[in-house]
């Protein structure tokens, strides 16, 4: 029996690809790729990683659109995919 991927399937291993290729430092900006409910966050929310607490471990700040911070919490590198504003070379 042959396994097929679906959508969903292919857009979750297109971000575990992206987080392999590009190590979460500090100062980048992130979004989420889980809802977190009990902390009034949704995938795709915006954030900014302010602490590496260990490896694969990240403080994360998100703001509103005045710079106010609404949330600041400890996420898994799982849950994150860093975003970029300008192509990275390969390699």
């Amino acid at each position: 029996m042959r396994l097929v991927q679906g959508p969903k399937s292919k857009v979750q291993s297109r971000i575990r690809e992206s987080l392999a290729q590009h190590d979460v430092q500090l100062l980048d900006v992130v979004a989420l790729t889980v809802d977190l409910p009990a902390e009034g966050l949704i995938r795709g929310e915006v954030g900014t990683v302010v602490e590496i607490l260990s490896p694969g471990v990240f403080e994360i700040e998100f703001c509103d659109d005045e710079g106010r911070p609404y949330a600041q919490l400890t996420l898994q590198e799982s849950e994150l995919l860093v975003l970029r504003y300008q192509s990275q070379s390969p390699g």
